[in-house]
């Protein structure tokens, strides 16, 4: 065996992993890739391991927990994904690996900016104005709901009604998510808007961006912003935030919570009922009260007014009475012989033989 003399020191392996990665990462630094997704493994840390393929090669890919939490898919074997990270060689196995800081569905640049063109477009129309927003009545005598009939969101808002009622609720079954959602919700929306419900909720669970994306669909939008009944979306989680929800007159962040907006407490509605009836009723109290002693002192008024003028028209009658008992020819008689008899008085007292002379 023939020794090769060499003058330079040989790299450690660790070393030599560690400027291969710093090759790798100079060299090509924060790159996107896109492929299928082969396999995943979700440990407790959080973390996401997964490998990305295509026809021709394969590549290990990992996503550390404080990425992993931000997605608003769940990572499954199948998926077409478009993901941005940079290459580096994991130290312990020398293996070459992709770290991942974002990952979405593949084409979802592309449906993104449909997206924001169709919203820009929605919003110019005016569906999304605040002023076209309806009140919710303030209790329902029927509630309708689109959805499918056999998910979790339609027992949520059966529950929820059922204890804070109950009132009835009628269902238009519907698929909530696939190429044939659209229309089926379409229909189904148009078809319950034409029953005795007061009130629609359009809604389901929460979902990626893929199994949401009926309701962002122009033609659902539309529906909902040409209902005649008042509509509460309740399509995803709060960080779910559908075009449905734009358009409908209240969002509720879940189907649950969206029962709770379309139908009131009735035990509560009850209590601040007879709570008002006792305010009515002591207002009504003082407002008779108050009416009968202004009633009283009006009565008494009265009272003392009848009897000065009845007073009044007594002193007057007696005053009356007086001048004609004056005027009377017997009282005029007597005046007038009294009258004589005093003259005939003076008379005598002055002439005495006139006086007896006229005896």
């Amino acid at each position: 065996m023939v020794e090769v003399p060499t003058r330079i020191a040989p790299l450690g392996v660790a070393e030599l992993v560690r400027r291969a990665g710093q090759a790798l990462d100079r060299g090509l630094g924060l790159v996107w890739v896109q492929g299928e997704v082969a396999q995943v493994s979700r440990p407790a840390s959080g973390h996401l391991y997964f490998t990305l393929k295509d026809a021709a090669a394969v590549v290990s890919a990992v996503m550390w927990r404080t990425q992993a939490i931000r997605l608003k898919f769940a990572l499954e074997a199948g998926q077409h994904l478009r993901v941005r990270g940079r290459l580096g060689i994991y130290d312990r196995d020398g293996r070459m690996q992709l770290y991942v800081d974002f990952a979405e569905p593949a084409g979802a640049g592309a449906e993104a900016a449909a997206l924001e063109a169709l919203t820009r477009k929605l919003g110019e129309e005016g569906l999304f104005a605040d002023s076209r927003k309806r009140p919710l009545p303030r209790l329902p005598r029927r509630v309708g709901v689109v959805t499918s009939a056999t998910g979790a969101a339609v027992r949520d808002i059966a529950r929820t009604i059922e204890r804070r009622g109950p009132i009835p609720i009628l269902v238009a079954d519907c698929v909530v998510q696939g190429a044939s959602a659209p229309r089926q919700i379409v229909a189904a929306l148009q078809l319950i808007a034409r029953t005795d419900v007061d009130v629609i909720i359009v809604g389901r669970g929460g979902g990626s961006a893929t199994d949401l994306a009926a309701f962002n669909d122009e033609r659902v939008v539309r529906a909902v912003a040409a209902c005649p009944v008042p509509v509460i979306s309740a399509v995803g989680h709060e960080i779910d935030l559908t075009l449905c929800y734009r358009v409908a007159d209240r969002r509720a962040s879940t189907p649950t919570a969206a029962a709770e907006l379309a139908v009131p407490v009735i035990a509560e509605l009850a209590a601040a009922l007879a709570k008002e009836e006792r305010r009515l009723g002591r207002e009504v109290g003082f407002v008779i009260r108050a009416a009968r002693h202004t009633l009283d002192q009006l009565a008494g008024a009265a009272d003392q007014a009848i009897t000065i003028a009845q007073a009044e028209r007594r002193a007057a009658l007696a005053a009356l009475e007086r001048r004609l008992a004056d005027r009377h020819p017997q009282a005029q008689l007597a005046r007038r012989r009294a009258e004589l008899a005093a003259l005939e008085r003076r008379l005598a007292d002055r002439h005495p033989r006139i006086a007896l002379a006229a005896r």
